[in-house]
């Protein structure tokens, strides 16, 4: 009986590794090959008899037209927005979604990227940055399944959809000085190492006031770091905005305006304020950002940051339906190497919840009159 030729014995002849005859014959150049190199392993192929196994790939198998979505939450509508636009595009092209909820929590989204190799998905998709300690990892499962990073970094090494938060911060910073609030208030939850995107929003809007020499008008307030330990439930940010408001009318600074990191915090402001009796936005103007349902309702009328959530999910699926498409394209002799990396910029949506300053009353100036 003959002896079954193998990856290995083609190695030998064509004098190269048994890496590049895996790459070269599967035709998976994530390196370059020279011309010589490539026709050495396909001759020495040919002379042996080898013809590349069949392999269970991701396009037969039950995984093949699946996607994976990281989120570390479901209970902030901002997440719910992405996910909207990932399913949309993933259904148009015939694929399911699956959601990984981490809950910000380094174990659980550890398990979940081990399952990856196993599961073997077509596609990844986080929703948020991969936390630092895991970066290598994702890399490394980037080169093998299309992942897409929805991040807030300036620079990761996947494709990404990218944000940079200092320009919301600043373009919110940038409405209320142009209305003349000048004592500030900006309110958020933990401004930890790991959700360095929250810090970057508020240095943005921190930075606007220092331009106009006001580095001491704005208040930071942060929530506690136990907010991010715990499960979130769906009002948490909610609650965040409404304590911390409450905290804020409690001392005796007073502020004509307040920033939450997000719409969800800016609706526990609001609540907070009108249960002191303070009129939104005569008393205190308030913005918030992400531009949710909830803030275009009449009721709300939330002015905020509108940074296109759902286009950001439907992108991101697209450059994972573009990289399978790529992978499988029988008219291209080798498989490109690509990088996407794709911006929007942030746009203000003024509705009734800002207004310019209240001007205080002059007092009348008392004196004796001298005949």
């Amino acid at each position: 009986m003959r002896k079954k030729v193998t990856s290995t014995d083609i190695a030998k002849a064509a004098g190269v590794s048994q890496a590049t005859v895996s790459m070269v014959l599967n035709k998976k150049y994530n390196v370059s090959f020279s011309k010589e190199t490539i026709e050495r392993v396909e001759q020495a192929a040919k002379e042996l008899g080898y013809t590349v196994p069949r392999q269970r790939s991701r396009k037969s198998g039950k995984n093949s037209r699946l996607i994976v979505v990281f989120c570390p939450t479901l209970t902030n509508p901002y997440y719910v927005m992405l996910l909207q636009g990932i399913e949309t595009v993933a259904k148009e092209k015939g694929y399911g979604v699956f959601v990984c909820n981490t809950q910000r929590e380094l174990k659980i989204e550890e398990q979940y990227l081990r399952m990856m190799h196993s599961v073997s998905p077509a596609g990844i998709i986080y929703t948020c940055n991969p936390s630092n300690t895991f970066m290598e990892q994702v890399e490394e499962i980037a080169a093998k399944i299309p992942l897409v990073v929805i991040s807030n970094r300036d620079k990761v090494k996947v494709d990404a959809i990218s944000q940079d938060n200092t320009k919301v911060g600043s373009l919110m910073a940038r409405h209320l000085l142009d209305l003349g609030h000048r004592e500030v208030a900006f309110i958020a939850p933990p401004l930890t190492k790991r959700q360095e995107q929250r810090s970057r929003r508020v240095e943005g809007f921190v930075r606007e006031y220092e331009k106009e020499g006001l580095s001491q008008s704005v208040m930071i307030k942060a929530a506690d770091d136990i907010w991010d330990e715990v499960l979130p439930s769906v009002d948490s940010e909610y609650r965040i905005g409404y304590n911390l408001t409450r905290e804020l009318l409690a001392e005796t600074r007073k502020v004509t305006a307040i920033a939450g990191l997000n719409d969800m915090i800016a609706f526990g402001i609001i609540d907070a304020l009108q249960e002191e009796k303070l009129k939104v936005p005569n008393d205190v103007s308030v913005i918030g950002c992400d531009n949710i349902i909830f803030g275009r309702m009449s009721q709300m009328s939330l002015t905020t940051i509108e940074h296109f959530v759902p286009l950001k999910g439907r992108d991101a699926c697209d450059i994972i339906m573009r990289k399978i498409e790529s992978a499988h394209n029988p008219y291209i002799d080798m498989e490109p190497t690509s990088t996407y990396h794709i911006e929007y910029e942030p746009k203000l949506i003024v509705r009734k919840t800002t207004a310019y300053v209240k001007q205080e009353p002059q007092k009348k100036r008392v004196g004796k009159i001298i005949k």
